[in-house]
């Protein structure tokens, strides 16, 4: 049996052997946050096919499967091919306000169960109807605020028509963005938070910001890893080519 000792001493060799990922440094507050995102967004313009790229690489690193699609209206098909594979056929999503496009009709039409999420400010009866059937669904579809190239991460904040248990409790998650979500690194993510919170028309009032970084996994029992305990199973991201595809905020 390994003694205590022994355990700390192996941390500390391998903390003296191997440097973290990423540089930790501060970074200052922007004095003017809307005027800073401004600038990460012109920069993003320019820079996205290579922001794309590396998203792509880092999110196959942490098991995500990526789909690329040139237009907003063959993103059902791509949901359609994932749920047959799985042979699901409750599928979940946020407000078609929110998510820019209604699966209703498209997926409803060929026997599909499709659950919107409801808009505006629902009631006690509305909310625990819309949990239930979150918790029934096989496949939940968002989109994203952000699409964090430097680790494959889907950045999510909850608000109106895009409750968190969309991409929390089916076990799998569809991710649907464009080009105008992606972001380079965890730096501009944190200039975009800052935008977020000093614009009045944006309430921040109880929302929740989720850092998704591929499926859901854990080891806490006898170091065997597990998925979708915490949350999905898998995680798609599905990529639009179209420069005018915008989601709502």
């Amino acid at each position: 049996m390994t003694t205590r000792a022994e355990f700390l001493g192996s941390i500390r060799q391998e903390m003296a052997r191997t440097r973290g990922l990423f540089e930790a440094r501060p970074v200052p507050r922007p004095a003017d946050a809307g005027q800073a995102a401004e600038v990460v967004r012109r920069q993003m313009l320019e820079r996205w096919p290579q922001a794309l790229e590396r998203f792509r690489e880092e999110f196959d690193r942490v098991s995500g499967v990526f789909h690329r699609v040139s237009m907003m209206d063959e993103v059902p098909g791509v949901i359609r091919r994932i749920a047959q594979e799985r042979q699901a056929t409750s599928v979940l999503s946020w407000h078609p306000e929110a998510l820019g496009l209604d699966l209703r009709g498209s997926l409803g039409a060929e026997g599909f169960s499709v659950t919107v999420a409801p808009d505006g400010d629902p009631d006690a009866t509305a909310r625990a109807s819309h949990r239930d059937a979150a918790a029934r669904a096989e496949i939940g579809v968002t989109g994203v605020d952000w699409a964090l190239a430097e680790t494959g991460t889907l950045v999510l904040v909850s608000g109106r028509g895009r409750p968190r248990s969309t991409s929390l409790l089916p076990a799998t998650h569809v991710a649907v963005f464009g080009r105008d979500k992606l972001i380079e690194s965890l730096e501009q993510i944190g200039v975009m938070l800052e935008a977020l919170h000093v614009d009045p028309a944006l309430s921040m009032s109880g929302a929740v910001i989720n850092f998704i970084t591929g499926p859901s996994r854990t080891a806490d029992i006898e170091l065997t890893l597990t998925r979708g305990v915490h949350g999905p199973k898998e995680v798609h991201a599905i990529f639009v080519e179209t420069p005018d595809f915008v989601e709502a905020k």
